[in-house]
């Protein structure tokens, strides 16, 4: 069974989103030796939730358990909350098709990384929101019935607005059998079309040989994201673009796929839902260490060539707590498009349209959803929120 959708876990930097992952799915996705130091999500973490239903008591569970049968798969994504992070957020976004907002109980609501996650949640497009209360078991009951009634306040008016908010302590599991249920009732699976054009966003890259493996045995390097729309199997020709860098100029890459793998599932054909690793050809020395964050892969000759000038047309965010960052004209931004994320320069700025030169070229199709970061003082910060139309 393939995960029918991906599921984001969002909210600001130790409110729980990695804990929670791990009470749904079993899995600790700080794997990054400096996440393990540091204590927080740096890349992206994946890991696949299962939902086991008993029809009788009406009862969910994360776990197999007598009398229990398995519903669905979703996978879920673990992004970083910290503040410098922000980039690897809203390219998580591109893959999402619902969201497990976070929001801690034992601090006052917003705290700065919630209100900047709720941008990205208001401008994304996701209408399928949970909001979870944590560390409910930290506070008095008063104390986490004010903190109910201040993301009450603070969600109204998004996309949130009326998104279930449901209390849950999740490193001793209690409530995860009702946010499950949540999960199973509000995530509904997107409709797909398996006849589309094949298109993949890279998220994540790796070496998986171990030092030392003779070199008879070595594997091909895997690209591992999401495929947002048609199908992929095994032995079919895909190509990577924009690839890698020759003399200074992206190098598209045709390969064959070797192998499919969901977690620890192999898989004849991979469609869109869920988070696949796609075994290849391409050296391992290329996509070890995330080198191809941020490509697509598709058809051979299907997909679009990269390119150094992009045009948004954009809205600048609204933030209830300082003034709007507008844009202007020769200042530096980061353009952040699906996976990729570059930086570029505005060249001409005529609203609601911005014209950028990039520095790394990016593919993009017309109507893909596009953010704008620019600098404020030590930090890049979201200012507005488009789409692609040229």
């Amino acid at each position: 069974m393939q995960a029918d959708m991906n599921i984001g876990m969002l909210g600001h930097v130790d409110h729980g989103k990695t804990t929670l992952t791990k009470a749904l799915t079993g899995k600790w996705t700080d794997t990054h030796s400096e996440e393990l130091k540091r204590g927080i999500s740096i890349r992206l973490g994946y890991a696949d939730a299962r939902i086991y239903y008993n029809k009788e008591k009406d009862a969910y569970s994360p776990t197999p358990q007598p009398g229990f049968e398995l519903l669905r798969k979703v996978s879920i994504v673990d992004a970083p909350g910290h503040e410098t992070l922000m980039t690897t957020v809203i390219s998580a976004t591109s893959i999402l098709d619902g969201v497990i907002f976070l929001i801690a109980a034992n601090e006052k609501c917003p705290q700065p990384q919630t209100l900047e996650h709720l941008l990205v949640l208001n401008s994304m497009g996701v209408s399928k929101v949970i909001v979870v209360q944590t560390k409910v078991d930290l506070v008095s009951k008063e104390r986490a019935r004010e903190n109910y009634r201040e993301i009450k306040a603070f969600l109204k008016g998004s996309v949130a607005e009326d998104a279930p908010i449901i209390p849950v302590v999740a490193n001793k599991g209690v409530n995860i059998d009702e946010l499950l249920r949540a999960i199973h009732e509000v995530m509904k699976p997107p409709q797909r079309d398996p006849s589309k054009e094949l298109r993949m966003y890279v998220s994540r890259s790796f070496d998986v040989n171990l030092p030392g493996t003779p070199i008879s045995k070595l594997k091909g390097g895997v690209l591992g994201g999401s495929i947002v729309q048609g199908v992929v199997k095994v032995g079919e020709e895909i190509e990577v673009k924009p690839g890698v860098w020759r003399e200074g100029k992206p190098e598209a890459l045709t390969t064959k796929v070797r192998s499919l793998r969901e977690e620890n599932e192999d898989l004849k054909e991979a469609k869109p839902g869920g988070l696949i690793a796609v075994g290849t050809d391409i050296d391992p020395a290329i996509t070890k260490s995330d080198n191809l964050v941020g490509c697509i892969v598709g058809r051979k000759g299907k997909v679009p060539d990269p390119v150094h000038e992009v045009e948004v047309e954009y809205e600048i965010l609204k933030r209830p707590n300082m003034e709007s960052l507008y844009l202007r004209e020769n200042e530096p931004v980061v353009l952040g498009v699906h996976t990729a994320t570059t930086v570029g320069l505005i060249t001409k700025l005529s609203k609601p349209r911005a014209h950028l030169r990039l520095k790394k070229p990016v593919v993009v199709y017309k109507g893909m959803r596009a953010a704008i970061l620019k600098r404020v003082g030590q930090r890049w910060m979201l200012a507005a929120w488009g789409k692609v139309v040229g």
